[in-house]
């Protein structure tokens, strides 16, 4: 189960370029993971776009923005060029991390039932403690939600 205040479960992924990534090596850094659906849909691009805008304020807060979806690498190298992004994005094909993080749920859409990554935020202390969830994220925005609560980190 997943808790603020508790350690945040550790995981192993691997990035767009085939390099595997631990939360423990983040450990000194705020860290902002964010679980999305999918590479290049239009919610999960305006949340990527304005992560990526975002960068220098998230920097200058000792943070740095992971995104975790189940797209293969192949896919988020797509997407990292397209949106020319300038952070990490995690790849869980077997949506292992995203369950460890309470984020794969059932959803509707057309009146047909699916299992699915819901769009969740986690903030990260520079210990590895959890601070803060934000869950059923709305992208428009969510930059600016995320900063605010880092601002509250010391």
């Amino acid at each position: 189960m997943i808790e603020i205040g508790k350690f945040a479960p550790d995981f192993s992924l691997m990035d767009s370029e085939g390099k595997t990534h631990t939360l423990s090596e983040f450990i000194g850094k705020n860290v902002v993971i964010y679980f999305y659906p999918k590479d290049d849909t239009p919610g999960c691009t305006i949340e990527a776009c304005e992560f990526r805008d975002s960068n220098k304020d998230l920097s200058n807060l000792n943070a740095v923005v992971i995104g975790i979806s189940k797209d293969k690498s192949e896919s988020h190298k797509n997407f990292i060029k397209k949106y020319d992004l300038n952070f990490l994005l995690l790849s869980d094909p077997e949506h292992k991390t995203i369950e460890e993080y309470d984020s794969w749920k059932e959803s509707t859409f057309m009146g047909k039932k699916y299992m699915g990554t819901q769009r969740n935020t986690f903030i990260i202390d520079k210990k590895g403690k959890l601070t803060s969830i934000i869950r059923n994220v709305t992208p428009k925005g969510h930059s600016k939600q995320v900063i605010a609560e880092l601002s509250k980190l010391d």
